[in-house]
């Protein structure tokens, strides 16, 4: 059959639009066969239209190119339709937030929000973004990560009643929606799994001290190696996040130094790199007379070694379950919160 004798049927929507035609809601409206309330409904995942009327609406806003009009969006209803992913991009992070960005743009995928992720550079002011984005009202949620034990980012958007959702908790009873990796249940993983090794004597590399992880991870690792008859070595001139030559520099000289050392745990993937390149540097030979395990979430640590003990940590399962945490915060303030907690298995490959 040909285009000229096809009915407006068979058209795709984008074949239906009029010459120089741009996309609006009666645009959708005409399309559709559905009045203008309804496919504005549709668009905003309202309960009272059916999965397959917003399938059919979303289907032709895609085919043509329909855009709101954000301006318009904001003098109706006050909001923004953005949700705003602000991440800390500190050395060795980027394969975590990659993952957390990706899962939290799929999941807003069909709803009427759009996501901006807002990178917060090394050593700049937290508060500096957050401040912003309430103060001027530039997105309707935010999800964060990195969080401290006693966040000021969370602090001040609890008192302006601002929906957020943090990846990690920020204190023993976080008040707000998050979601979170137990790594205290991870450190006392890590310390048995090389116990049953053989392993007797483990140097940890944590993340920076302030961060709520570092602090759940050693109380992990310290109770792991009281009940096992480890003995633990921690050393804070380097981090998980420094420079990845400065840890390959300071696991040189503690392997030199104290050369009994059977294990090392390694708190990013950067750093368990650096943990083998340095043991094979002195002669060491990882998996024979030394262990060297770590985390993390795109797989690629046994690809670099295989002998490597490595356990994955889901960031996808985080970044989807915070959109719904921060969309729900949007949408019924009074509700309590969502929170999760990714409790790891006793699973190392």
């Amino acid at each position: 059959m040909s285009a000229e004798s096809k009915s407006s049927k068979e058209l795709s929507a984008r074949d239906r639009l009029e010459p120089g035609e741009k996309p609006t809601l009666k645009t959708l409206s005409r399309l559709s066969g559905m009045a203008v309330p309804t496919v504005s409904r549709a668009l905003k995942d309202a309960p009272d239209i059916s999965d397959s009327t917003k399938a059919k609406v979303r289907r032709i806003a895609q085919e043509v190119g329909y855009v709101p009009n954000r301006a318009g969006v904001r003098l109706r209803t006050g909001k923004t339709n953005v949700i705003a992913l602000v991440l800390g991009m500190d050395r060795h992070m980027m394969n975590h937030t990659s993952d957390l960005i990706r899962s939290v743009s799929m999941e807003l995928t069909g709803t009427p929000y759009h996501l901006i992720a807002m990178p917060r550079q090394h050593g700049e002011d937290p508060l500096e973004r957050i401040r912003y984005l309430v103060e001027t009202g530039s997105a309707d949620g935010v999800i964060m990560n990195q969080t401290t034990k006693d966040d000021p980012r969370a602090a001040y958007m609890m008192e302006r009643n601002f929906p957020f959702a943090t990846h990690g908790r920020t204190s023993d009873a976080t008040p707000h929606a998050f979601y979170d990796f137990d790594n205290r249940v991870f450190g006392r993983l890590a310390v048995r799994k090389l116990a049953s090794n053989g392993r007797k004597k483990i140097l940890a590399i944590l993340p920076p001290v302030h961060h709520f992880y570092s602090q759940d991870t050693r109380r992990g690792l310290e109770e792991a190696a009281k009940d096992m008859g480890v003995e633990l070595f921690f050393n804070e001139t380097v981090d998980s996040d420094s420079d990845i030559g400065r840890i390959d520099d300071y696991f040189l000289s503690y392997l030199s130094s104290v050369p009994e050392i059977d294990a090392i745990v390694g708190s990013s993937p950067a750093s368990v790199m650096a943990a083998v390149s340095a043991a094979e540097g002195l002669g060491r030979v990882v998996g024979t007379d030394i262990d060297v395990l770590g985390r993390e979430s795109i797989r690629f640590l046994k690809q670099f070694r295989k002998e490597v003990i490595v356990m994955h940590e889901d960031v996808t399962k985080a970044g989807r379950f915070l959109t719904r945490a921060v969309l729900k915060a949007i949408a019924d303030p009074a509700a309590p919160p969502m929170q999760g907690m990714d409790v790891p298995e006793p699973i190392f490959n």
